[in-house]
């Protein structure tokens, strides 16, 4: 097995493991907080603002990869809050092309950081 890793220029990682790892032309993200990675630290806000961020850090990590949006195939969001979904949910569809992602969401105690969401994805090249 063939496997490639990614970071994106600016971003950093909290243990061991890959922001994304590629084989076979399958591409998996690792789990994506709203990270401001020039602070060093959790955005703070609502989940549209931290839901905003995670895009944005999922952006950084497909340009790094060479990918588009139109290239993910799965989504797995964790949520702290199941309150929160529609606002996340109308993120999530201002990023996501049709057709979209298979997607599951799963409410969760915590997050790393304290974040509100967290979003790991699977792409195809």
């Amino acid at each position: 097995m063939n496997k490639k890793a990614y970071q994106a220029a600016g971003t950093s990682v909290v243990g061991p493991y890959s922001q994304a790892v590629e084989v076979d032309g399958w591409v998996y993200l690792s789990g994506m907080v709203p990270m401001d990675f020039e602070a060093g630290k959790l955005v703070e806000g609502d989940i549209t603002v931290q839901t905003t961020k995670v895009f944005q850090n999922i952006r950084l990590v497909l340009d790094a990869v060479g990918l588009g949006w139109d290239s993910i195939v799965k989504t797995t969001v964790f949520l702290t809050d199941m309150a929160d979904f529609a606002n996340m949910n109308a993120v999530y569809k201002a990023h996501v092309e049709t057709p979209y992602p298979a997607r599951s969401t799963i409410a969760v105690a915590a997050l790393p950081l304290g974040a509100k969401v967290e979003i790991e994805l699977v792409a195809r090249r």
